[in-house]
C-alpha cells in the first residue's frame, strides 16, 4: 500500500471492535476498523493504512512497539534543580530541559496562587500531556509542585 504511514500515535479512545490513535507529530486522528488489544493512553510506535476501498477507517499494518503511558501528581517538590531553574523564569513562563538520559523536565512559574490551577491544567489537558510524553519517548509523567513552581517531569 502506498498510503501507509508509519509514526508514533497515542490511544484516545477504544472500544471491543475499534480504537482511535492521534499521531502525537501531525495531531491527524486514525480510526481504527479493529482494536487489537490497545488501551487508552497506550503510545504505539506503528505503520497504519487505510481500509479501501473508502479508507475512511485504518487498519495497523505492523506494530514496532507499545507501551502504557501515565501520569502521577507526586507528593515531592520540585528538586533544587527545578526550583533553581524556576528562579531564571519569568512568572508565567515556561522553562524546558533535557534530563540526562531520556526525557525532559518542563518547569512552569504560575503566580503562587495559581499553582494549584496550573497542575490542574497539566493533568486535565492528558491528551497533550501524554502525546508530548510519546514524542519523547517515554512512559510517565510526574508532576512535583510548590508554591510558583511546576515540574512536569517526562521519565522513562
Amino acid at each position: 500500500m502506498t498510503d501507509e504511514k508509519e509514526s508514533t500515535f497515542l490511544v484516545t479512545h477504544v472500544e471491543s471492535d475499534s480504537a482511535v490513535l492521534k499521531d502525537v507529530h501531525d495531531g491527524q486522528v486514525h480510526t481504527l476498523s479493529s482494536n487489537l488489544g490497545l488501551d487508552v493512553d497506550d503510545a504505539v510506535e506503528a505503520t497504519v493504512a487505510p481500509d479501501p476501498p473508502m479508507e475512511v477507517t485504518y487498519q495497523v499494518v505492523e506494530v514496532d512497539a507499545r507501551r502504557a503511558l501515565s501520569i502521577e501528581e507526586s507528593p515531592e517538590p520540585p528538586t533544587v534543580h527545578e526550583r533553581e531553574l524556576a528562579a531564571e523564569t519569568p512568572t508565567g513562563e515556561l522553562a524546558r530541559q533535557e534530563r540526562a538520559g531520556v526525557g525532559e523536565v518542563h518547569v512552569l512559574t504560575p503566580p503562587e496562587s495559581e499553582t494549584e490551577a496550573a497542575v490542574a491544567d497539566v493533568i486535565d489537558d492528558r491528551e497533550g500531556t501524554l502525546s508530548r510524553a510519546a514524542r519523547l519517548g517515554v512512559n510517565r509523567v510526574e508532576i512535583r509542585s510548590e508554591p510558583g513552581v511546576v515540574a512536569v517531569r517526562y521519565l522513562p
